[in-house]
């Protein structure tokens, strides 16, 4: 007889997004034709660009063609593609690293959840609290933790490491032991940036423990401070004891054509073992269980990387923190402390009079008819914060921001 995973079961409700989603849904059923202005999800808005929107029409009439068409590719990914990262790499972050180093893949998300499916069921994972919702529900989900406490507000066998306003949203490494800890900078929700000496207290903690580092660099093209690492591998030793994720998503607007990459040195070490097996494990993950990422969004990932497609892709990235300098001082303006903003496109928000998330999310809604993120769907230290994005239309931002001036 059949039956459905108990680490599947061990996870709470639904997932944070699609619950936004209802009650946005819920909401309007109650108001109809009143429209919400969404600062939610951190969905991209504006159009693909024209370099690279040309790659991909190019590839999809060669794939009309007999003499041009092209079937399954390499599960690693395009070759081409793959010495472009390398190259970006090297001349964007003065990191050298192979070719084959780079797996391409549907997205940055499906890697940062399959990516545990790797270690060890005993292997101990720590997060960062708040964080992306994928880290913690991926471990449960794949075996690594115990069931959810109420009391202490997470997953047992799950190492939280708290980030809050006290250090200025980024964790220190634990001071328990961790196998796999996961770091995400610039930070989903907080928008906090990690500098050099943060992120290598991280690495000298995985040389020590013996850990793996799996990075999320998502938002890398968002930093502009000056110092601020864009890359793990930045860090001197990180090449031993570090995965890192990336994502065409959102800089090249491709959060509906899922196009990522992971990086996994073959100098990479586990527990007692030499170097190179973490490697092979995730090469074999990939041939296994994965045909390749499309080769329509691979084109447009070569062009993405090339001299007019960074030009492009940096142009869009500059609108949308243009968008999120608007909602930093904007709702700032409204006596709401706001961080991040500065490095990432999200405003990490405070609830004013110690509003809960949920309930200051119901209040925007009803009265500016805003949706934003309540950020304790990020975890226990998201809770009485709100997660404002900055992915939206300027003329949808600017009103938004309007909305809550007049009505909060």
């Amino acid at each position: 007889m059949a039956s459905a995973s108990e680490d599947f079961m061990k996870l709470r409700s639904g997932y944070l997004f699609p619950e936004v989603a209802r009650r946005i849904r819920a909401w309007q059923e109650r108001n109809p034709g009143a429209s919400v202005l969404r600062l939610s999800i951190g969905n991209t808005t504006e159009p693909i660009t024209p370099h690279i929107a040309a790659a991909m029409r190019e590839k999809v009439d060669q794939l009309t063609r007999r003499e041009s068409y092209t079937g399954y590719g390499d599960e690693q990914g395009d070759t081409a593609l793959r010495e472009a990262l390398s190259i970006h790499y090297r001349e964007e972050c003065g990191v050298e690293l192979p070719s084959s180093a780079f797996f391409i893949s549907d997205g940055a998300k499906s890697d940062a959840a399959n990516i545990q499916s790797i270690f060890s069921h005993s292997s101990i994972p720590a997060v960062q609290d708040p964080a992306y919702p994928v880290y913690v529900d991926s471990n449960v989900a794949g075996g690594h933790t115990g069931g959810y406490d109420e009391e202490s507000e997470g997953y047992s066998g799950i190492v939280l490491m708290d980030a809050d306003a006290s250090n200025a949203f980024i964790a220190s490494p634990p001071k328990a032991h961790a196998d796999i800890i996961y770091l995400c900078f610039p930070n989903n929700p907080t928008g906090a940036a990690a500098t050099k000496s943060q992120l290598k207290a991280f690495v000298d903690y995985a040389h020590r423990e013996n850990a793996v580092i799996i990075f999320d660099s998502a938002y890398s093209d968002y930093i502009s401070t000056p110092g601020i690492p864009r890359s793990i591998y930045q860090i001197e030793g990180a090449e031993d004891c570090a995965i890192e994720i990336g994502s065409f998503s959102k800089n090249a607007g491709f959060t509906g054509v899922r196009l990522g990459w992971t990086i996994v040195p073959e100098s990479l070490k586990a527990d007692g073992e030499e170097p190179g097996l973490i490697h092979r494990l995730w090469n074999r993950r990939q041939c296994t269980f994965f045909n390749g990422a499309s080769n329509i969004a691979q084109a447009g990932g070569i062009a993405a990387l090339s001299p007019e497609g960074r030009r492009e892709c940096m142009s869009l990235v500059g609108y949308y923190k243009e968008n999120a300098r608007l909602l930093l001082e904007g709702v700032g303006s409204c006596g709401l402390r706001c961080y991040g903003g500065i490095d990432s496109p999200y405003i990490w928000t405070e609830c004013p009079d110690g509003m809960s998330s949920w309930d200051f999310f119901d209040l925007l809604l009803d009265r500016a008819h805003v949706a934003v993120t309540p950020g304790s769907g990020f975890g226990r230290c998201g809770e009485g914060f709100v997660r404002i994005s900055a992915y939206g239309h300027r003329e949808d931002i600017e009103r938004a921001i309007a909305s809550m001036k007049e009505n909060l």
